[in-house]
């Protein structure tokens, strides 16, 4: 099928799209099914997998099925069609030769046209060896809001100086001793070119990076409280201000969840 094993940059695994792709869809059949069955979705896995593997793949202008048997798979829903023969002897292999070459010339019209797709929003970025650019880090607040996990926007730290380039689009970058245990080649689109500015600089000493380039906020300080009517629920607020963010940055949170997590703001 054309499928490649290809090296990645660290937090960046985006070196297999038909596998990605295909994961993805699994995921969110799996999702549908526990929330369709619930306790006993894993009774009904085969069911899933059947109709994963008998539905039509535009990739490949076929199902999964007839691509590795050469022929549809019959189903109760079709038993009383009419029109069907079953292939026999040199029949099957020539068959099967035809499927292979129509999911080749499918597989990359496939290709083609993601690529066309993915370059209208991508951007062609280069550096050079000794420029000074800024890290992308994954921010982490163990805040929940109302059911879900809370992120800030993304956070750029540095700037660091590019050492050197590996292959085409992935950096090498002269990391301080605190960020050692983190691989120092990035790729592309976790760099942002530095302009001298003293505003735009965020100190690397008072974060605590973790190991997979992520770091925990930590809240500063209560600014303001409000409520918010849900039905017949009053939910209490408080705006939080967070170390290392500007007061224009701070966050809407659930006084419940900040006194349980942060007690300390409210001594």
């Amino acid at each position: 099928m054309g499928t490649q094993l290809l090296f990645s940059t660290a937090y960046h695994p985006q070196t297999d799209g038909q596998s990605e792709r295909t994961i993805q869809t699994l995921e969110d059949m799996l999702r549908v099914s526990v929330l369709q069955w619930k306790g006993s979705w894993d009774n009904y896995l085969s069911l899933v997998e059947f109709a994963y593997n008998n539905s039509y793949h535009l990739s490949i202008g076929m199902a999964p099925f007839e691509a590795l048997y050469g022929k549809a798979c019959r189903t109760p829903l079709c038993w009383s069609e009419a029109g069907e023969r079953s292939l026999v002897g040199p029949e099957i292999v020539d068959a099967t030769n035809a499927n292979i070459r129509f999911i080749k010339a499918n597989l990359k019209a496939a290709q083609d046209r993601q690529k066309s797709i993915a370059d209208k929003h991508s951007k062609d970025r280069e550096y050079k060896i000794g420029d000074y650019v800024f890290l992308k880090l994954s921010p982490w607040k163990g805040v929940v809001r109302f059911g879900k996990r809370g992120k800030l926007s993304p956070r750029f730290v540095g700037p660091y100086q590019i050492i050197e380039r590996i292959g085409a689009v992935a950096y090498r970058l002269e990391l301080p001793p605190k960020l050692s245990q983190i691989h120092n080649v990035f790729h592309v689109s976790m760099l942002r070119k530095y302009v001298p500015d003293p505003a735009h600089i965020i100190q690397i000493e008072p974060l605590e990076v973790n190991p997979d380039a992520s770091y925990v906020e930590i809240p500063v300080a209560i600014i303001d409280r409000q409520d918010k009517v849900l039905r017949n629920k009053v939910i209490h607020l408080v705006k939080v201000l967070w170390r290392n963010h500007a007061v224009e940055e701070a966050t809407w949170e659930t006084e419940e969840s900040m006194r349980n997590q942060y007690p300390f703001l409210f001594m």
